[in-house]
């Protein structure tokens, strides 16, 4: 009887498939490393010193738009820049997928629509917005539409008490918190509200599954947190109060400002990748078997109905995936605001902050780390979200 022989460790497909991506590895981070030596020697040559020093530096420049961080000229650092530009990109990204999400999906319910007007429609639609360059949409939505169509500051819109649309942007009025105990009741009621809703929601839900009958949960919860709210603005003096935007010699004083340049790279943005989700929504709508619409039917759901509580929800399981792909592209793409001046991430900080400092190679790196890092994070949530409307099979 013989004995088992055993594979010499330099035959082993294991092991040589482990050396290999070893070797490669090595490889890849030996280029790199001798990439960043040289670049650092060659900065150094040059008199430009790298660090991180330069973020304590005080920004010799303004900052335009910031709703959340302030900046002061003259004091404020390039460290607040970075994150003024991180905030614009973040809110800008949001607006966006937020708006491209809704374009996305009524759209392509219409491309599906038995009304020729609705469906014809969305085909032009999204055929037109998928083939011309983001960048010239941004551009054209910018410079050719809205800065002409809207007037001058002293010939402004007044679209409410305190709320201003012309050529420089949108003018609300600006919430100011108070300083005693109001705003923090404030805020409570706002939690116990949103709690509130929650355990509404899932009350309704609870009572479907037992009865079949689904009380109106989110209506319930809504009113909730209005009334909590309007007690503690009814108890408590001015928790909140709010600065209106006043006309001036030549512009708009006072208040929140939205400038132009956002409302337009949202507009483009959404339309763009709106005209992308709508497919997908299509193809998910059409991969739920005929058989489900036409049982829904012969139980005489109309056909908003049908959407709703058939055919989207089997329809997730195919649109979400690809759309995934869609808001990351949304999130990257918002870099190209540079053309229309808007002072997100790579306008503010790999812009005009990299002109100021000269540190390109810092700078770039911290660019690149942030735009993963999103990336990362929207993909992370967007898959945990995924698994949960997954359909589970026996």
């Amino acid at each position: 009887m013989s004995s088992k022989t055993s594979i010499p460790f330099y035959r082993n497909p294991a092991v040589r498939g482990l050396a290999a991506q070893l070797t490669a590895l090595i490889l890849v981070v030996w280029a790199l490393y001798t990439i960043f030596q040289n670049t650092v020697t060659n900065l150094r040559e040059r008199g430009i010193q790298t660090g991180f020093d330069f973020l304590d530096q005080v920004a010799p420049f303004a900052v335009g738009f910031s709703p959340f961080i302030e900046f002061k000229l003259g004091e404020s650092t390039y460290w607040t820049v970075f994150l003024i530009g991180l905030q614009n990109t973040i809110i800008v990204s949001v607006l966006g997928i937020i708006g491209a999400t809704a374009v996305g999906f009524l759209v392509g319910v219409m491309r599906l629509s038995p009304n020729y007007l609705l469906s014809r429609f969305a085909l032009i639609y999204i055929e037109i917005f998928r083939n011309i360059p983001l960048l010239l949409q941004i551009m054209f939505w910018y410079f050719a539409v809205f800065l002409p169509l809207f007037p001058s500051p002293r010939q402004s819109f007044g679209l409410a008490d305190g709320v201003f649309l012309n050529n420089r942007g949108l003018y609300l009025p600006k919430p100011i918190m108070g300083d005693g105990i109001g705003i923090w009741a404030l805020g409570l009621a706002i939690v116990i509200g949103i709690i509130a809703y929650v355990m509404f929601v899932r009350w309704a839900k609870k009572k479907q599954y037992d009865t079949g009958q689904r009380p109106p949960g989110r209506v319930y919860g809504l009113l909730t947190l209005a009334g909590l709210v309007a007690f503690v603005f009814l108890v408590f003096d001015s928790p909140l109060t709010f600065q209106i935007p006043e006309l001036g010699r030549f512009n708009l004083t006072g208040g929140a400002h939205f400038p132009l340049p956002l409302f337009a790279l949202w507009f483009a943005l959404t339309t763009y990748t709106g005209a992308f989700i709508a497919e997908e929504v299509r193809g998910g709508i059409k991969s739920v078997s005929h058989g489900q619409t036409e049982a829904s039917e012969s139980l005489g759901l109309p056909r908003p109905k049908m959407l709703q509580l058939v055919i989207i929800p089997q329809a997730l399981r195919v649109i979400i995936p690809p759309t995934i792909n869609q808001y990351l592209n949304l999130t990257k793409n918002s870099s190209l605001a540079t053309a229309i001046a808007y002072e997100e991430l790579v306008a503010l900080w790999a812009g005009t902050a990299l002109n100021q400092t000269g540190q390109a190679l810092v700078i770039m790196a911290i660019t690149f780390a942030v735009y993963i890092g999103l990336s990362l994070t929207t993909s992370i949530i967007l898959n945990w979200y995924n698994k949960r409307v997954q359909m589970v099979e026996r």
